[in-house]
């Protein structure tokens, strides 16, 4: 994967926040488990959305975990060991994951529902605000 240029120009200031989000996203390349992101539109009773999904197939809800931290969306997953099964062939994986996802400033995390093997977790997504704003410019006697 090649990297992403420096956010280092002097026309991009009070960046460096993103690229240090830029390289959290750059070191999480693995592919368990997988997801998808869909937009999902505005309707009567809800803002558009954004929706996470995740195939967890074999995980309950007791061995997920989904918490917001900073300003990072982290999906945790982790089975118990069963000793108790003799597998000939394990073609589903069991193993632990972390996913995370970065969020931009003002997202909101507003649920998650376990359904099918599939986790959906939903977003709302800002509405952006312009601003304009006079600054004064003092005269230097």
């Amino acid at each position: 994967m090649s990297r992403v240029p420096s956010l280092s120009s002097p026309f991009l200031l009070g960046f460096d926040e993103i690229e240090r989000a830029l390289d959290r996203v750059a070191k999480a390349a693995d592919g368990y488990p997988p997801y998808n992101i869909e937009r999902l539109p505005r309707d009567e009773r809800n803002p558009e959305r954004l929706r996470i999904t995740l195939a967890v197939a074999g995980f309950t809800l007791d061995h997920l975990d989904v918490t917001v931290e900073e300003s990072q969306l982290v999906i945790r997953g982790r089975q118990p060991e069963d000793k108790t099964r003799q597998y000939l062939h394990r073609g589903i994986a069991a193993r632990q994951f972390q996913r995370c996802f970065v969020l931009a400033d003002g997202m909101d995390v507003l649920g998650a529902d376990l359904k099918h093997g599939l986790l959906l977790i939903d977003l709302a997504r800002p509405e952006p605000e312009r601003v304009v704003r006079s600054v004064k410019i003092t005269p230097h006697e």
